[in-house]
């Protein structure tokens, strides 16, 4: 009989998976430096509204790029100790020349460019432990919504560091790695997902679709 996995356990990748996958009702479990953790219930304000807009807005942006990728709640293998479950990510393909590719068994593994969590506040392990990780694993960009402080945190890994983006006069942010790809900050606090995408910029017709 296979154990069931418990928030708490310390275990490795492959006996972590074992557990997961003998659990099909379970919908997020992580695996964050060889430790289990498990999400509560999911609330409408503090998480499952502000997860849909930010999953538009980069489904949108990723919509006129086929070189992108977007998952929500994707499994990411980083390794023997790390397999975190991101509330969205977005990836460049393999065959274009991204960092991360899906494994035989339909796993994402390496680091996604662009890794996105929804957390409570700045007491979330997402801007700790999981800061530490994506860093070190080379996640190019981690974007946090720490709804409950309504601040947005968008790092971007330069020089083997994350550094703060800043907003611009408007309080937008934009990525370092997604030409186009801007976050109009007080639209999105405010839910104007109109606005909120209105903020992006489309790519024109070159070869790469505009990723640098």
């Amino acid at each position: 009989m296979i154990p069931a996995l418990e928030a708490g356990d310390r275990l490795n990748r492959l006996e972590f998976e074992r557990r997961y996958a003998a659990m099909p009702r379970l919908k997020k479990a992580e695996l964050i430096e060889g430790t289990v953790y498990m999400a509560a219930a999911v609330r409408f304000r503090h998480h499952a509204h502000p997860h849909a807009l930010l999953l538009t807005w980069l489904s949108v942006y990723a919509a006129t790029r086929s070189q992108l990728e977007v998952a929500d709640n994707a499994t990411v293998r980083l390794d023997l100790d790390n397999e975190p479950q991101p509330d969205i990510i977005l990836r460049v393909k393999e065959e274009a020349g991204g960092q991360s590719q899906i494994s035989e068994d339909d796993y994402i593994e390496g680091a996604p460019e662009l890794i996105v969590e929804i957390a409570a506040s700045t007491a979330s392990d997402d801007l700790h432990q999981k800061f530490n990780l994506y860093r070190r694993h080379g996640v190019q960009e981690y974007l946090v919504w720490r709804v409950l402080d309504g601040e947005i945190d968008w790092f971007c890994l330069r020089e083997g560091e994350y550094q703060r983006q800043i907003p611009d006069d408007r309080g937008r942010l934009s990525s370092d790695r997604f030409p186009g790809l801007v976050l109009d900050v007080p639209a999105l606090l405010a839910g104007n997902l109109a606005d909120v995408l209105a903020s992006l910029s489309y790519p024109s017709p070159t070869p790469n679709h505009g990723l640098q």
